[in-house]
């Protein structure tokens, strides 16, 4: 069965109905939002200059639950929640003004405004968050806040007064384990880490938890024939494993901590035990050789120091070259000084993520799509395929949802109203040169 496929005119007209009046609702939302945000900003502000003119050795404190009492009264909600939504309101708008009348305008909604901000707020000065937010703000006009995010780390980088390498000694200061209580017999058990180990560490509970579902010992067969006697008796079957790919990453990380190694889960071979984390770096040659300071970045989502990057890159056994071009960044070729699949991760450094506009799933957790239906003449070719993950995968099989490929990795998404969105593969992690800065893509 098809979705949508029996579906009349009229009801895909109104499902296109449906969809403007929902952007139109968001993007009213989102400019209400961001009024609220300048209201809040503006009693900060009043509370401050209060205090300023009397004088008041708290610096504004009490002034400012005075103003979030007022407000809280009126709205009939807690002024500790107020006093802290006008602190993080009046940040936002004087720190990044650009974000706040972008939200204000409709044209980014307040999920994407936070990430922008969230990955700008170490930023040193007025003049850089600037810059910053006028890169990144038409990028966030057509990605989802998952993609935004990943994007916003990396442009931020290219602002900052101090190196990746200084900042992450001083990060490293922070590292702590902690536990919270959460009702029910259930507590949380957090971790603050180096990006590399920590992504290293939730990539080994993922595959070991993939190694224990692939092998599951399947349900014994019984035989037809009558059992006598003085036959041994059957074996009850195996118990399938019901739990879902968190849980098991959680008993396994648990049965790990407490015991050392995956001994509630692991077989006599010790399978679980032999497999180690892995993640993928992404470095420009610049920075692998010490001539540049570009950052590397982990998976395709957050900047690592150089000096990670490089011994990760110097443990390897193998690691794959993506050649770009030297002005506009984009993927030339994919190759490995060993031999392996090219075309694989070929798509895998071009994609990095799903292909469906909106969606942030990482490419090594996504399907490798034909675009054009093998089975109906399609190639088995870079222009060809794509990663969709699973949701997606489905849904382009079994909606009217179409794509086709336009040429460089670009595809354009055709909704079951006739709406086309087009979907370009993200900017690789690379230095560019050109003679006229001025001519520099953004990303």
């Amino acid at each position: 069965m098809t979705a949508l496929a029996d579906a009349t005119l009229e009801q895909v007209d109104a499902l296109a109905a449906l969809t403007e009046m929902l952007v139109e609702v968001e993007r009213t939302i989102s400019s209400l939002q961001a009024a609220r945000d300048g209201i809040l900003a503006v009693g900060s502000r009043l509370a401050l200059d209060v205090a300023a003119q009397a004088g008041h050795p708290d610096h504004g404190d009490m002034s400012a639950r005075t103003v979030a009492a007022e407000f809280a009264t009126a709205l009939r909600v807690s002024d500790r929640t107020v006093q802290r939504r006008m602190a993080d309101a009046a940040w936002v708008v004087e720190h990044f003004p650009l974000v706040w009348e972008a939200q204000g305008a409709g044209r980014i909604s307040a999920a994407h405004a936070r990430v922008v901000c969230e990955a700008g707020e170490h930023l040193p000065d007025a003049a850089s968050r600037a810059a910053y937010a006028a890169q990144i703000i038409p990028f966030a006009e057509i990605e989802s806040p998952a993609r935004v995010g990943r994007m916003a780390r990396r442009v931020a980088e290219r602002f900052q007064a101090r190196s990746i390498d200084e900042r992450h000694l001083d990060a490293r200061e922070k590292r702590s384990v902690w536990v919270k209580d959460v009702g029910d017999g259930m507590t949380q058990l957090g971790l603050l880490g180096p990006s590399a180990l920590v992504h290293g560490v939730f990539e080994r509970l993922t595959q070991m938890s993939e190694a224990v579902q692939e092998h599951e010992s399947p349900e014994r067969e019984h035989p037809e024939c009558e059992s006598t006697e003085h036959e041994s008796p059957e074996l009850p079957a195996p118990e399938p494993d019901e739990r879902t790919l968190a849980q098991r990453r959680a008993d396994l990380a648990l049965d790990l901590l407490l015991t050392g190694a995956p001994a509630g889960h692991d077989r006599g071979e010790g399978l679980l035990a032999a497999i180690r984390g892995t993640v993928s770096i992404t470095v420009p040659v610049t920075t692998l050789i010490g001539e540049d300071s570009t950052p590397a970045e982990l998976n395709g989502r957050t900047p690592v120091d150089p000096a990670t990057a490089r011994r990760i890159a110097g443990a390897a056994a193998g690691w794959d070259r993506i050649l770009t071009h030297p002005v506009t960044g984009a993927v030339l070729a994919v190759d490995r000084y060993r031999p392996g699949p090219d075309l694989k991760r070929h798509l895998r450094a071009r994609d990095q993520r799903c292909r469906f506009p909106t969606c942030g799933y990482a490419s090594v957790d996504c399907d490798i799509d034909h675009h054009h239906e093998a089975a109906l003449g399609g190639a088995t070719e870079e222009s060809n395929l794509g990663h969709l993950c699973r949701r997606h995968h489905v849904l382009k099989h079994h909606s009217p949802w179409v794509v086709e490929p336009l040429g460089g990795g670009i595809y354009a998404w055709t909704s079951p109203t006739g709406k086309v969105y087009v979907d370009r593969p993200p900017p690789q992690n690379t230095v560019t040169f050109t003679e006229d800065p001025a001519i520099l893509a953004p990303f």
